[in-house]
């Protein structure tokens, strides 16, 4: 069966709505939860794909913009392929996941400000949830403080920076005459560095491999993958996050390392030609345990907040591979932190300080009752006429 995408927002009952839009504009904050989505119906591949080579793509592969249209089809192809043959009619899991983390999200965040807070959802490659279709749906709720939270455990300027993108040139298209609809706005960066994100990890991989490899292998014979999204090496001047990859993982590793000697950070690349991606690959570094002495492999996603299809296929087809290459080896696949209550408490705590601070702010004086100035940047200096 194939997923249809349900409506951007529940209709609010009447008598609900209109005490809503009564409250002051600087007592309620939208939040926008931002993910990448993924593709529910086959027929929406090559649209997805277009947007994907538009705005990440193209930020590191030196693909002219002309053969995104084709290029989109053809990949649409291969997913089919992959998806529909390969993996039995495979339907992304990921889209449902993420409308669990912001429901509970927003029930958190609700308890302590009720209805003055409220969480939307937007994915940046699907439709109905774009971005724009959101943020139009946000404005006409009579919102004008906006917390910007992209759900991406590693942010940079080439990942969660496509969803500022995509929010600002919404916020273009959505302005007023007389100005700027949004009078507040926030973000919250990634969770990388986060103790209490650190500490869920690591506590679910320990009791994944006493529930699921118990007492059958030392410590030092259980080899733990600790896996983080791919990084291209040079991305136009973009930095793509491997530093915060790179330092989530050493942080994961360090509790774990004293009792489980084999551990290594396995990267999840896409199969891109001329790129340079981070290494080792995920199989690559499975491997490399096993010929030290693993007879166990626990693949354990890190990096990625939410299920989705690489962390489900593409892993799926890492331990498939080495299956067939290591018998005697035992293979254990984890999942995402997805929407684990501990998770979801996290989440909304980390958007408090945030949304204090935009229920705080007073509404600004509209730009247009104030004096006109231009601007001019030369290097350091600004001058103002």
């Amino acid at each position: 069966m194939v997923a249809t995408p349900e409506r951007i927002q529940e209709v609010v009952p009447e008598a609900i709505s209109e005490a809503i839009s009564a409250r002051p504009a600087h007592e309620r904050v939208a939040v926008l939860l931002m993910g990448y989505g993924e593709v529910e119906k086959y027929e929406d591949f090559a649209n997805y794909n277009e947007q994907a080579l538009n705005l990440l793509t193209a930020k590191f592969a030196p693909v002219p913009a002309w053969i995104y249209p084709p290029l989109a089809k053809l990949l649409a192809l291969f997913d089919r392929h992959e998806w529909g043959h390969t993996h039995h009619n495979f339907v992304s899991p990921h889209n449902a996941i993420f409308e669990r983390q912001r429901a509970g999200i927003e029930t958190e965040l609700q308890a302590t400000w009720g209805d003055r807070v409220q969480v939307f959802k937007a994915f940046n490659f699907c439709a109905p949830f774009l971005p724009s279709q959101v943020l139009a749906e946000i404005k006409a709720q009579g919102f004008s403080k906006l917390l910007i939270y992209p759900l991406l455990v590693v942010d940079s300027i080439f990942t969660s920076g496509i969803a500022v993108e995509q929010v600002n040139n919404a916020l273009v298209e959505l302005a007023d005459a007389d100005g700027q609809w949004v009078k507040g706005l926030r973000y919250i960066p990634s969770f990388f560095d986060q103790d209490d994100y650190i500490q869920l990890l690591v506590k679910r991989v320990e009791q994944t491999i006493q529930k699921e490899l118990g007492d059958r292998y030392l410590p030092s014979q259980v080899g733990i993958v600790l896996m983080n999204h791919g990084c291209p090496h040079k991305a136009k001047g973009f930095v793509s996050g491997i530093a915060e990859s790179q330092a989530l993982y050493e942080k994961a590793r360090e509790p774990l390392m004293y009792r489980y000697p084999l551990i290594s950070v396995g990267w999840l690349n896409h199969d891109t030609p001329l790129i340079d991606w981070t290494q080792p690959a995920a199989d690559q570094a499975a491997q490399n345990l096993i010929e030290l002495g693993a007879k166990a492999i626990v693949f354990a996603p890190i990096g990625f907040a939410t299920e989705n299809h690489e962390t489900l296929l593409d892993v799926h087809h890492v331990i498939h591979n080495l299956e067939n290459k290591n018998s005697g080896v035992t293979f254990v696949q984890m999942d995402c932190v997805n929407d684990h209550p501990e998770f979801l408490a996290m989440a909304a705590r980390w958007a408090t300080p945030q949304i204090e601070a935009l229920l705080a702010e007073p509404i600004p004086t509209s730009a247009a009752q104030e004096p006109h100035h231009h601007e001019h940047s030369h290097g350091a200096h600004t001058h103002h006429h």
